[in-house]
């Protein structure tokens, strides 16, 4: 991402520090959005970044929606309250997949840091109810781990005839996986037991029968078709589907 944006997080667009209950959710949802997409998306460009052999980064977020990997803020104080220092270091130490876990566990804990840094000027309701916002998302760490796609998919019994297809309502095949994370987010309750809940791997979005769905046959993720590109049509004709994050895996030696 581009270095010229600003700590503050504002990107390059300037503008005042959210105060309002509705504004600080918009930054947070943004800054969420940008993680999401480093963890997911762009998990290739993001874990080419995070060298070793440099010094310690950081993952940034910004309310434009972009990420950054990049050193810290050399004031102090810092503007804003800075995220985990040096995820870089044990990213060829651990399992792939457990160190984006790791990751996104961090990021949670500094997208919640931020938000509450600007509401600290807010009164016990409007911070309660900030945080009911925030709660109804899913977090970076749900999303990237599958941790409660994989419980709740325990739950609602959809393997019930292919494990790695649905047959659904072929939805366009032209979104961005910021909308469709924004689309998720309005519909994710932790409590409603009536529809399934298992995650997208890529967005973060929940089951809907009017989608096309396709499940890994490695790491048992689901996954939008569309997030995959992969078509009904398309689906017919593989025997074993490999997501995008386990195909870039290296075989182990």
């Amino acid at each position: 991402m581009d270095a010229s944006y600003r700590r503050d997080g504002r990107g390059g667009g300037g503008g005042s520090a959210p105060r309002s209950v509705e504004d600080i959710f918009k930054d947070f949802r943004a800054r969420r959005t940008a993680i999401l997409r480093a963890l997911t998306h762009d998990v290739e460009d993001f874990y080419a970044q995070c060298d070793p052999e440099k010094e310690n980064l950081c993952l940034y977020g910004y309310a434009n929606e972009a990420w950054q990997v990049a050193l810290p803020a050399e004031e102090v104080p810092t503007e804003l309250p800075e995220p985990a220092l040096g995820i870089n270091f044990a990213r060829d130490g651990m399992n792939r997949r457990d160190w984006l876990a790791l990751v996104a566990v961090h990021s949670d804990s500094w997208l919640v840091s931020v938000a509450f840094y600007y509401a600290a000027r807010l009164n016990r309701n409007d911070r309660k109810r900030l945080f009911g916002m925030m709660n109804d998302l899913p977090t970076v760490y749900e999303v990237v781990s599958g941790s409660r796609q994989s419980k709740e998919r325990d739950r609602s019994g959809m393997d019930n005839s292919s494990r790695n297809k649905i047959s659904s309502k072929h939805t366009s095949d032209v979104a961005h996986v910021e909308n469709n994370i924004k689309e998720a987010d309005e519909g994710y309750d932790e409590d409603d037991g009536d529809h399934s809940e298992t995650l997208c791997g890529t967005c973060g979005g929940i089951y809907s029968a009017d989608e096309f769905w396709i499940g890994c046959d490695v790491c048992e993720r689901w996954y939008h078709g569309k997030c995959v590109k992969i078509t009904p049509a398309k689906a017919d004709s593989i025997k074993q589907y490999k997501c995008p994050s386990c195909s870039s895996k290296r075989p182990r030696q």
